[in-house]
């Protein structure tokens, strides 16, 4: 019992040791002290002793060399404390302001990816998703010879499948609620921007299945126009995919059209 009275005691000292240091480097006028004390707490793990110095130094060396350096533990003190709006910013201030810094390369790179982790999921607003892609592609444009390059452009590749994702729920959905005109065109767009998605074959499918839908509900005036463009779906859908699942289906809905084209002619 007395040996574990000893050991709390021995760290509330230590504690309060610690805090009362802590306040000494934070009153201390000696910048030099309380740079070094920065970078030690930093490279301790100890961000948030380290952050407030870090901003009262970057006031005083701004424009030298430890200026340089103070910006650069800045935003690696926000990227450590996950705020990636200010990071992010701060990174793509520092390599504009510093191009041939040795940090150069990894503060642009930690940029894009403060925009990557803004990047909500794919049902929300894509805006920071587009963000994130045009800073990475950039990285990419500028370091092609990186050693980041491999994780930048799985980064990227993560970022178009949220996009297509998007697109592709959304032309779903469009046919889900038999809004087959909206949904032809959004296929037609989707096979258009992502030839090789995984969703390929299906979306060229339901692209036909849509116009089909939309051309024997049309009214007549405008039945034959649709049921040729339905025809032409089908057509590419089948030299596209002559094996796949759906071109069972996709005849039948065929020899219907032809049938219903030829009778609408008959009438005209």
């Amino acid at each position: 019992m007395k040996r574990a009275y000893f050991t709390i005691f021995l760290l509330i000292s230590i504690m309060l040791s610690s805090c009362t240091e802590y306040r000494k480097v934070l009153k201390s006028d000696d910048m030099q002290y309380k740079y070094d004390q920065a970078l030690e707490y930093y490279k301790d793990g100890k961000v948030t002793r380290a952050y407030p110095l870090f901003e009262e130094l970057y006031i005083v060396y701004r424009g030298t060399d430890k200026g340089e350096r103070i910006a650069y533990y800045q935003a690696k003190s926000d990227f450590k404390l996950k705020d990636y709006i200010l990071a992010g910013h701060r990174f793509s201030q520092f390599y504009r302001s510093y191009p041939n810094s040795e940090y150069a390369e990894e503060t642009q790179f930690l940029s894009a990816y403060c925009n990557y982790m803004l990047s909500p999921k794919w049902s929300l607003d894509q805006g920071d998703t587009e963000r994130a892609l045009r800073s990475l592609q950039l990285f990419a444009i500028d370091h092609p010879e990186s050693a980041r390059i491999d994780s930048c452009n799985s980064l990227l590749d993560e970022l178009r499948f949220k996009l297509e994702l998007k697109e592709y729920k959304a032309a779903i959905l469009f046919y889900k609620m038999e809004t087959y005109r909206a949904a032809q065109r959004a296929f037609s767009n989707f096979n258009q921007s992502y030839p090789s998605s995984r969703y390929r074959e299906e979306c060229y499918f339901l692209e036909f299945k849509s116009g089909y839908l939309l051309a024997i509900n049309s009214v007549d005036d405008k039945k034959v126009e649709r049921i040729e463009e339905a025809m032409d779906a089908y057509i590419t859908f089948v030299d596209r995919f002559p094996q796949s699942k759906f071109v069972k289906e996709a005849e039948d809905l065929y020899s219907q059209l032809s049938e219903l084209l030829q009778e609408t002619k008959n009438i005209s």
